[in-house]
């Protein structure tokens, strides 16, 4: 059964959830950065905001090399913004969607290079005064951040009741990760490493 959401906002939730996995992944990292990566999950909680508008005004997924391209021909501002785009929703999808990424024909390591390498020219782009260090940390990070977003993920899914507990429980017996296994732990459905059955 699906656990009822307590806190006064989505952010505050977020919030709460982000400290909760970085400090247990034991991952650094500024305040500001934080606070994007709340806005970040946020954002995306709406999952029509994972998406653009297509000519015909339907909804569709851009791939990150169109993505690319069109920054490649923006000007300075517009460039970051599509960069930052592409940046925000590969470590979206790289996080929340290892999985299906895994599969898929081209890989969650893609994603990552993708994601890193925008936010790395949006650095270089941004005023020094302005959110240059952010996107350098999110660059620097950007693997460990998935990390995070994918145990985010995987607690979601495990506290919205059997069929989600199910879909980690199965990532976590094809790919032996570590984290998913503890998620497992902490939810009861699987006994811990070194106590018997």
């Amino acid at each position: 059964m699906s656990q009822l959401v307590t806190a006064p906002s989505l952010k505050e939730f977020f919030k709460a959830l982000l400290e909760e996995v970085i400090r247990r992944q034991k991952i650094a990292v500024a305040e500001t950065t934080e606070f994007y990566l709340v806005n970040l999950l946020a954002e995306f909680a709406c999952s029509d905001n994972l998406f653009s508008k297509g000519q015909d005004g339907r909804q569709e997924q851009e791939p990150l090399a169109m993505l690319y391209h069109r920054a490649l021909q923006q000007q300075r501002d517009e460039r970051i913004r599509t960069l930052r785009r592409l940046g925000d929703v590969s470590l979206y999808q790289a996080g929340f969607f290892s999985g299906a990424l895994r599969e898929g024909p081209v890989g969650q390591d893609y994603y990552i290079q993708m994601g890193g390498a925008a936010y790395a020219q949006v650095a270089d782009l941004s005023p020094a005064a302005g959110f240059a260090g952010v996107y350098r940390e999110l660059c620097a990070k950007f693997r460990a951040l998935v990390d995070v977003l994918e145990e985010i993920a995987a607690r979601g899914l495990v506290q919205n009741g059997p069929t989600g507990a199910l879909k980690v429980y199965e990532s976590w017996v094809r790919t032996g990760n570590d984290r998913l296994e503890q998620v497992l732990v902490d939810a009861g459905m699987v006994v811990p490493k070194g106590l018997p059955n």
